[in-house]
């Protein structure tokens, strides 16, 4: 392991939840680890569910100009994982062996592609090991 992380797609939409100040607070604080250390990263997917969340869910949705700029300052420069024949080939793995779905499964497989020695998530099990990767839930 190469002491890097992921961060899944929660981490961001936290950064704009003003209702829940603790998770932004500790959002930010992952976020900017992952940007200042280099040690962080995110996959295509992880790109594409915040935009879609972040421009038409959010209370007060981004605008194009908005998500264009986090594109490319935050998601972007984080994005190290991007589709090809392993990743879905593992993907099916893991979802048969932890029963996740498979998008879920998708982060799973993205995360170890990359050699990451922690998955932070919200919605995956805290403190569940797959392979050489612990889930942690940075908000507990």
């Amino acid at each position: 392991m190469n002491g890097r992380f992921f961060l899944d797609t929660n981490i961001f939409v936290y950064c704009f939840d003003d209702n829940e100040i603790e998770k932004k607070v500790r959002a930010l604080s992952l976020i900017g680890e992952a940007l200042q250390s280099g040690k962080g990263i995110i996959s295509w997917q992880v790109v594409q569910e915040f935009l879609n969340v972040s421009t038409k869910k959010f209370v007060s949705p981004l605008k194009a100009v908005d998500a264009k700029s986090y594109l490319q300052k935050v998601l972007f420069p984080l994005c190290a994982v991007f589709p090809n024949l392993n990743i879905y080939q593992n993907t099916i793995e893991i979802q048969e062996k932890t029963g996740y779905s498979f998008y879920d499964s998708m982060i799973v497989a993205s995360a170890l592609s990359q050699d990451c020695s922690v998955l932070y998530s919200e919605d995956l099990h805290n403190g569940m090991k797959i392979e050489d990767l612990q889930v942690i839930n940075p908000f507990v």
